[in-house]
Formats: structure tokens, sequence, C-alpha cells
């Protein structure tokens, strides 16, 4: 069938979701998840390994521009005030994540040791599309969503160190000692330094250029353009493309002035992009691997979900956060794909003895999570009480201006 043709189905099929999600009063994300299921391999076939390889593209430029969003949330003036806080409650998470699951493996159902680490270091990465994606949609706004996205977007560069050092113990324990020391941890510090030096470099032509620009259009096509290159050149050079986009927009909110012009350029472009990624997504999930993950695979989805939970609580407990954060954060990062699946092709190359394991039971928790986890994000927000938060803001805004305008007119 013609390309085109496909990605018009899967965007219609997509939006259809969407509105039934709105009947069931669930985040759509879910919905284009389990819409974009149906089209798989699972149901009606109608999406094929091959076909999802050929809109990988679209894949890219989806994560591209929402890591590039979430680098909004690195304000500087705000980073200051809550910077520790975030790396304390990050690494809580995070550890809370590897602690649990390795545990689990480990002691609880006798698994080896280079099996147990590994496995629990991909735990550590949360993926952050689906939940920024749910605070969007319902507009939240308050001290738990402006905790989410910077743990989000940290979580990742923890959960790679992570790997690296987990890789390099299960290489130990395996024999493998000439080739893990080296790589397994310099080569993830390489990769995230190079990625931070990139972003910057982008980040800083993009505040220039965007300076000059003349129209929306313009400015529209320059961003889009500045997220390409950097995407691209990631990828060329073997850098993280999240990290390297979610420092290309950290810099042009913290230099240019009316920077929410150049986000709202992007984020009015790419709504159609975002459904054809979660419906693509779901697409490429396959409900047999339900048949053969088997209690492991069940026992790592409880544990990765407890010990975030736990982790969360800890880290902003030990902080003093506000209570919001501390009751509901572990509930909205759950959410695991990109990175984790990205992992895996190193655990295919190094590991072999347990990397069919590991691909399959990381595979059945990115199913899980997949769907379930922009619902555990609405509950989180909505118990929190933050949805609609950008909306009060605005109207509180509003009422300021007002009240200015009045007096400077009673002063005149």
């Amino acid at each position: 069938m013609n390309l085109l043709l496909k990605i018009s189905i899967v965007l219609l099929v997509g939006a259809i979701g969407g509105r039934v999600a709105r009947i069931f009063k669930l985040p759509n994300v879910s919905s284009y998840l389990v819409a974009g299921l149906f089209l798989g391999p699972s149901f009606f076939k109608f999406i094929s390994g091959q076909d999802i390889e050929s809109f990988s593209v679209i894949n890219e430029l989806a994560l591209a521009v929402i890591a590039f969003s979430i680098g909004s949330e690195f304000v500087v003036k705000d980073m200051l005030k809550l910077g520790k806080s975030i790396v304390i409650i990050t690494l809580a998470e995070v550890v809370g994540a590897i602690f649990v699951v390795f545990t689990l493996m480990y002691y609880i159902f006798n698994q080896p040791f280079a099996f147990s680490i590994v496995i629990a270091s991909m735990s550590a990465a949360t993926a952050p599309a689906a939940t920024l994606l749910v605070i969007k949609q319902y507009k939240a706004h308050g001290p738990l969503t402006k905790t989410i996205l910077p743990v989000v977007a940290l979580d990742d560069v923890f959960g790679i160190i992570a790997f690296g050092i987990a890789m390099s113990l299960a290489t130990l324990t395996t024999g493998q000692e000439a080739f893990s020391i080296y790589s397994m941890i310099v080569d993830p510090l390489v990769e995230i330094g190079g990625s931070l030096i990139l972003g910057l470099i982008m980040g800083v032509m993009l505040v220039g250029i965007s300076k000059k620009s003349k129209g929306r259009d313009e400015l529209q096509v320059i961003t889009f353009v500045a997220i390409g290159i950097a995407t691209g050149l990631s990828n060329r050079l073997g850098l993280s493309p999240l990290l390297t986009c979610i420092v290309m927009g950290t810099v042009l909110v913290n230099l240019k002035q009316n920077s929410k012009r150049v986000f709202d350029s992007v984020d009015a472009f790419v709504s159609p992009v975002y459904v054809l990624f979660f419906t693509l997504a779901g697409a490429s999930l396959d409900l047999n691997i339900l048949l053969s993950v088997g209690i492991l695979g069940v026992g790592y989805v409880i544990a990765r979900a407890t010990g975030k939970m736990f982790g969360a609580w800890v880290g902003a407990k030990s902080v003093k956060a506000d209570p919001a954060v501390t009751k509901n954060l572990g509930y909205a990062l759950f959410p695991q794909g990109g990175i984790s699946i990205g992992l895996l092709v190193i655990v295919r190359q190094q590991l072999h003895e347990y990397a069919a394991a590991i691909s399959t039971i990381i595979m059945f928790s990115v199913l899980i999570y997949e769907v379930t986890g922009p619902i555990f994000a609405k509950l989180a927000i909505q118990r929190a009480g933050e949805i609609n938060g950008l909306n009060k803001v605005e109207k509180k805004q509003k009422k300021s201006k007002k009240i200015l305008v009045n007096n400077s007119q009673l002063d005149g």
C-alpha cells in the first residue's frame, strides 16, 4: 500500500482513539497507543515491522521536539532554587528502582548477578514523551508539574551512567574484563559530555538566528532546522539526540527574551506528529509477548513501579518538597521506552547469554508502562490539583494587568 495512504490511515485511527479517550476521560496518549495496538501484529497486522522502519523519521522528529520542549523547563533562576532538590529527588528514585529490581531478581528469583544488575540498571530511565503530552493536554501547572519534567530529563542521564557501570560489573563477572572497564564507564560519560557540548553550541546558534527571524513561519522553519541538525549530528557522532535537544531548549529559554514565542511556534505544528508517533508506538507492540514473559516480567514491572514510587517519596521527603510532590511524583515516573529499548542493542552485542530474556522482559515492561503510564501521570496531576493550572495562572495575570491599568488611569 502507498506509504502516504498508510500514514493517513494511522493518523485517522489515532484521531478516532483521541475521541474515544474523551468519552472515557482517559489521557489522549493512552488512546493513541491502544488504537495503534489494533493496527499492529496483535490484531489487524495493518502495520508491519518494515513499515515501522519506514516511519522511523517520524519517531525521531517527535522525540527530538519533545526533548526540546522539556528544555524549556530548565530556567536557571528556577533551577537555582530547585536544582539541588531535583538532583536529590532524581538520584533517590533512580537508586530506588535499581535497588528494588536488583533485590527481587537476585535474592528472590535467584537470577545470576550479571542478569540482575543489568536489568535493574535499565529500570532507571523514564520515557518523557507520554508524561509531557499528558501535562500539555490537561494544561497542568504547579509544584508537581515543575518537578516532573526536570526529574524525567535528569534520570535519563543517571540511567545511562548506571547502565554503563552495570555492564562493567556484568562483563567482569562473565569473564570479559578487558572489554568492560574502559568502554562501559568512559563511553557513557563521553556520550553525555558530547551531547551537552553539541546542545550548547546548537542552542547558542538558534538564539542568534531566531533574533533575526521575521514572522512566525520563518521562526518555525528555523527552529525545526535546528532540531533536525542537532538530532542528525547526534546520531552521526554517536551521542544522545534526546539530551542534545534538551540542552538546546535549555539554552534557548535562558538566553532569549520571549523564548515562549519559539516554543509555541513548534507546538503549533507538531500535534499530528505526536498522534502519529504514539499510534505507531502502539502498532509496534506485540501482545504475544505476554505469553512468554512469565513471573520474571510481572515481577520486574511491579518492582520498578515500587522502586520509583518509594525512591521519589524518600527523595522529596528529604528535601522537604511540597506535599503535592512528595505524595504524587512517583505516579508520573512509570513510562518506559526509548532509552531502555536503545540500551537493548548494547545488551545484545555484549551480553549474549542473557540478551533474549532481558529483551523479552523490557519489551513487556514497555508494553505495560506505555499504555498505563499516561493514566497514572494524569492521576498524579489530578491528585495534586494541578489540572488546568495554566488557565488559573493566565486568569491571575490578566487580573493583575487589569488592576495595573485601572491604577494608572486613576493616577492619571
